[in-house]
Formats: structure tokens, sequence, C-alpha cells
């Protein structure tokens, strides 16, 4: 595992543009660092494997090269022409290779100094990103450290973190922030902003939702935040069990979930209790056809024409055994066609058009056969049209 700590150095702060001021940071373990520059405090705290270090050409650098010590030969050379050069605000990605052994050597870990630009437009914006994106190249852990830099480079870390994350398979273990304006009785408190980090999660994992119906991307949420594994993994079962349309079985797991949501969830899953209710609230219908009908018509919100087929198709079924006492054993006898035939010829005529409609929609969307009626062929070419023919069957069934 590649620990990595991204820190970001900004401009001096101090009147005569000598340097940030020193203080004396204490972390959440109680550990007190006296430092200038809060990164070199915060990687002596956690011991990465890799220390990437974002800065623009203005940026204080000599902050850094101060703190090194200086050698002879080479290195030497880089450091002090690394200093002139920042003082000059020239610093130049060469210059800064140079002087990256040094720093590994007084950090005791693979040093990656960075030139950024300053993120004035988009591409410049862009390409910060991606500056920080080759830079943690096969990290596993990651920390950011926001505390210098532009302000909105502070945005831009954060937002750093989330790509990462989402498509690079990395975790982010660390949001931390160097508080001087809290500092009180000579003491800068550090701040762990890894909440914001969680709450991200949650908004990805339902957008996600959303395109997917997936509640099974809850689960390890829930499981971060304290609630029993047992229960969260309901949500994964009943995820599966729904693809494989045993809706029965999927809101049973959901309702062994449910219980979960009659208290206020710990950490940031309890700004999304609400959400997630409504979530799993098509598991509460009293009947399977019901609970069958509102994930149909949720996947058709979506969009997901065949999913919305297919439990609209088996909601006409489950409700036509339901009506006439046919058990769900017999449901998967071998005269189940014929049972259906008998059963649906004798259904008024539009609730009889909405179940052959949702039969044929379902037969050409999940096996590609192309349908009898002339006005699905064309529905299937148009998803507005495709929709309102889904709507209309499943009306027409259940009016």
């Amino acid at each position: 595992m590649t620990k990595t700590l991204v820190t970001i150095l900004g401009k001096a702060q101090r009147p005569d543009g000598a340097g940030y001021n020193e203080a004396t940071y204490r972390f959440p373990n109680g550990d007190t660092d006296q430092t200038a520059f809060f990164g070199l405090a915060l990687a002596r705290y956690l011991n990465p494997d890799k220390i990437v270090i974002l800065g623009t050409a203005g940026s204080f650098w000599s902050v850094l090269t101060e703190a090194l010590a200086g050698e002879s030969g080479d290195r030497e050379d880089a450091r002090i022409a690394l200093m002139e050069a920042s003082d000059a605000e020239e610093v130049e990605q060469p210059l800064l290779d140079r002087v990256a052994p040094l720093m590994a050597e007084a950090m005791n870990a693979e040093a990656r100094p960075t030139l950024i630009p300053d993120a004035r437009d988009e591409a410049a914006q862009y390409a910060i990103l991606e500056a920080v994106d080759n830079a943690v190249a096969a990290s596993s852990e990651l920390h950011f450290d926001l505390t210098h830099g532009y302000r909105h480079l502070g945005m831009v870390g954060f937002l750093s973190s989330f790509m990462l994350e989402r498509l690079r398979d990395m975790r982010v273990r660390g949001l931390w922030y160097g508080a001087l304006d809290m500092t009180a009785d000579g003491i800068t408190p550090v701040l762990r902003l890894d909440g914001l980090v969680r709450v991200r999660r949650w908004l990805d994992a339902l957008d996600r939702f959303d395109a997917t119906g997936d509640y099974g991307l809850f689960a390890p949420l829930l499981k971060e935040d304290g609630v029993p594994n047992d229960k969260a993994n309901c949500l994964e079962a009943a995820a599966f069990l729904e693809r494989t349309v045993n809706v029965r079985d999927a809101a049973r797991k959901i309702a062994t979930f449910l219980p979960v949501l009659e208290q206020p969830l710990p950490g940031p899953s309890g700004l999304f209790q609400r959400d997630l209710a409504e979530c799993l609230s098509w598991a509460k219908a009293p009947t399977v056809s019901q609970q069958q009908c509102k994930l149909a018509h949720r996947y058709l919100d979506r969009g997901d024409f065949v999913r919305a087929a297919v439990f609209g198709r088996e909601s006409c079924v489950t409700r036509l055994f339901e009506e006439n006492d046919v058990t769900f054993d017999e449901r998967y006898s071998e005269d189940r066609t014929e049972t259906l035939k008998d059963l649906a010829s004798k259904l008024p005529d539009s609730r009889r058009r909405g179940y052959q409609a949702l039969t044929a929609m379902r037969n050409a969307l999940a096996h590609g056969t192309r349908p009898e009626w002339r006005a699905i062929e064309i529905a299937l070419r148009d998803p507005r049209r495709l929709k309102r023919e889904l709507q209309t069957a499943l009306q027409g069934f259940f009016e």
C-alpha cells in the first residue's frame, strides 16, 4: 500500500515577504509540531511513502528550501537556485526536479514537487487535476492538505480527491487543514475534514442509484457509520434479488433493514436518511404486484426500458394470479403459459390490451423480437413515445 500526501504551497503571508509565520500545530492525537509550513508537520505526522507538493511559479518555494539541509555540489547549487527563482517568482519544473532528491532525504519519503498553473481559467483548472492525477499514480491511500495556497486551490484539491476516488479506485483517508485563524494560547488546531469526503461519497452513491437503481451502493457507507453489517448487507442482497426479478424476496430483505431507519442514522448517513427511505419505499407496497408495478415506474423514469417492461409485465402476471388465488408455487408450474392465456382472455378489453401490449414490449426489448403491433414497432424508435406506450399499458391494466 502506497500512502501519498498531497500538499499545496502558497505565497508568502508575512509583510516582509519572509515566508509563513511559524505555528505550533496540535494534531487530533495530541501531538504538536512547530513549523512555518504545515505540510512538513503533516508529513512528519503521517509518515507517507510519497509527498506531492503543488505550487505555482509564484509560490514561496523558499519556505521549503530553508528547511532543507544544504549539501555541496549540484544539490546545494540547485537549492540556492530554487531560492533565487522563488524570490523572483520564476520557478520552473526542471529546477524543482533537481531539488526533489534533497526534499526526499529531508522528508524521508519520495518527493514530487510539481509546478501547477494558478487556475485562472478552466484550462488551467483541468491542468491542475491532470497534474495531481499523474503525480499520485499507483497510490492506494491519499491524504490532502488544504491549508496553504490560494483559497480556490483548496476547492481544486477537494475536487481532485473526488476525481481520484471515482476514476482511479484510490481511497482518500484524510482531508487536513491547519486552522491558523483558530489559534489560541499559542496552539493551532489541526482539523480533519474527512466528513466532507463521506458526504461526497453519499452524493456519488445517490447519483449512481438514480442511474442504476442499485441500493446495494449504500451498504458500505452505512457500515462506515456504524450500521450493523447484517442489516446493511440486506441492501446488497435485495439489490441482487431484484435484478434476478425475485421481487418478493428482495422486499423481504428490505423489510429486515427498514427498522434501522426508525432511529436517526449516525454520521453523514443521517443527512440522507429521508432519501434512502424513499429509495426503498416500493418494498412497503402491500402486494407483490404493486411492488413490481412501482419498480416498473421507477425504471421507466430512469429510461431503463428493458427493466420497466420486464417488471411491468410481471406485475400484470402477478396481479392476475393474486386476483384468481393462484399460489406462487403454481405460478412456476408447467402449465403457467396456458393458465395465463386463460386468465387474460377473461379480462375486460382495456385491461387485456394493456397486458398484451406489455407482453409485446417485454418480448421486443428483452429478446430482440420484432413486435407484431405496428404502434410498438414505431415506439421502439423514439424514447418519448416508448415511455408513453409503457405508461399507457400499465395504466390500462391497473385501472
